[in-house]
Order: C-alpha cells, then structure tokens, then sequence
C-alpha cells in the first residue's frame, strides 16, 4: 500500500529566520511536502521581526495558516495545533517544534507501515537536548549549522528539568494527543527504540525566555493548570545561577556526549528505551516545592527566539 507523506503540523513561536529554514529543509529532506503551521507572538516581540518571520516563511513556500499575538497560556499551543490538525485532514500527522529535529531509523512511508501492521495509531519519540561544547548559551552561524554549534546531547529536560521528555511524534488524525505532543491519551507508542527528537532549545536567548515564562507564570499573565511549566523553569534558571549562565556539560549527572543529526548514537537504543518505559512524572509536592520564591527577574532586553 503507498502511504503518502503526512503533512507536517506546528505551532512556531518567534525562532530566528535560520533556525526556521534549516527546519523546513531537514522535514523536506525526510519527505515532508505539506507543511500546516501557526505563528504564535508573545506581546514583547517586535513587529518588525513578526514581518521577518512572516516573509521568510513565504520565501520558503509555506503560507501560514494562522498568525496569533497575545500571552502564551499553557494551552495556546494545543488550541492552534489542534486547529490545523483539523485542517490537515484524515490519515497520518507528524508533529514537531521548530526547533525539534526529528531522526528517524527508516524512511517515514516504512515507520507509518509498522505502526499500521501493529495495530498503533501513534509513533513516539524523546528529546535529546543539544548544547554547545561549554554549555554556553550562545547562537549559531547557518554556514557550519547546528550540528557543528550544538554537537553535544543529553537527557538535560529528564535530567535537569525533570520534564517529561517523550513525545508523540506521528500521530493519527484520529487521536487526540496532549498539551506540548507529550502523550496521547489511550494510546501507547509501540516502536522501541523511541525516535531521536533532537531539541535545539539551549540557544542564544533561551535564559530571557525562561525568565519571562516564570515570571508570567507566577503572576497568572500566562496560566497554566500545573506548577510543572513553572518549576521546570526555575530548575533550570537555578543550574544556570550555579554554573556562571552555563550548563554544566561536565556533569556525570547530565550525561552529554557527542551526537549528531547525521546518525543514531550507538547507546541510543539501550538508554533511549529505558527512559521512555520507565519515565515518570515528578509528584505534585515536588513541583510545588519548586514553585517558590522567584530566583531571578526578567530581564528587560534580550527578545525571544523560541520555539
């Protein structure tokens, strides 16, 4: 049976034009000829770099499909996602952040065959968080590329974060799945090992932003129905405050190694399936804990470039 390309859905916040480009190509690449995407604006983001975007989105053959502005409530990003996936229509949907590169082990036609013959209507994928080599959080020159910038990854959002790394990375039309493609609700993702999503996150302006999502979190300007998306910010803000604005890529903890976008590591397989079976959620009291006393204020300068 020919199984057509599924359409690439995505809701994309104010990323650098190079980091959207090197996106749309690494998706063409692997086959992707549809892309359904939402611009969402923060209210701190220049209007002239909403134009930027909006322009190198068109130059590269895509036509978004919605452009919003406002607070980035905890379920913006579901209520437009969802809304394209409307649109995008009955089958197979691959769902990605702008700056999630996912690396398959097989062509998609063939991944989307084995979870059909499984008898699964979703495929599941984790995170695996690319720094540079000092753990500075600095940007990235499009001529060498992201590989070269960010060569090391790690489990830093388990890890660190004590996030929830998995995500849902196909999908049917036909199943619902969560807030930020983390999970789809009755459905378990068959394939082992999960997908490789590598998550160019821990770039040049991430620390301004998680400073702003903490602060409007804490102060109800963006909600949230969990203190999780709070504390996950703080956790990191407080390593950042240890290791002079810095992950510490030394750390036994954290685990980084050299990857890339070029091959699956080795260790993938083993630790990657591990994770993903045995990953569990940090207990309320935890993450409220977490949710304390502001350990840093945003700073006043320094836009977004988040995904």
């Amino acid at each position: 049976m020919l199984i057509t390309p599924p359409p690439l859905v995505s809701v994309i916040g104010p990323v650098e034009v190079p980091l959207l480009a090197a996106w749309v190509c690494h998706y063409r690449l692997l086959g992707i000829e549809r892309f359904l995407i939402a611009f969402h604006f923060p209210e701190h983001v220049p209007e002239e770099r909403r134009h930027e975007l909006l322009a190198a989105s068109r130059e590269l053959g895509i036509i978004p499909t919605a452009v919003g502005s406002g607070p980035w409530h905890e379920h913006t990003n579901g209520t437009l996602r969802d809304a394209l996936r409307q649109q995008a229509g009955p089958g197979w949907h691959l769902l990605a952040d702008a700056d999630e590169f996912q690396q398959y082990p097989v062509p998609l036609d063939e991944m989307i065959a084995r979870a059909e013959h499984a008898g699964h209507r979703v495929v599941g994928g984790l995170m695996l968080d690319r720094v540079t080599a000092d753990g500075s959080l600095t940007g990235w020159d499009p001529q060498t590329g992201l590989d070269t910038a960010y060569p090391l990854g790690a489990f830093l959002t388990h890890r660190l974060l004590r996030g929830d790394p998995r995500k849902i990375v196909l999908a049917h039309s036909g199943v619902a799945v969560a807030s930020g493609n983390h999970r789809a609700e009755g459905h378990r993702p068959a394939n082992r090992p999960p997908v490789a999503v590598h998550h160019f996150k821990w770039r040049d302006g991430v620390r301004q932003d998680i400073e702003r999502r903490a602060a409007h979190s804490a102060d109800g300007t963006w909600k949230t129905g969990s203190p999780a998306r709070l504390a996950e910010a703080r956790r990191l803000l407080q390593h950042l405050r240890r290791h002079d604005g810095r992950i510490a890529v030394d750390s036994p903890h954290l685990g980084f190694r050299p990857v890339s976008l070029r091959t699956v590591p080795a260790w993938w397989a083993a630790q990657a399936t591990g994770l993903v079976t045995t990953w569990r959620p940090p207990t309320a009291r935890e993450n409220q804990n977490q949710s304390g006393p502001m350990i840093s204020s945003p700073s006043p300068s320094g836009g977004s470039n988040r995904a």
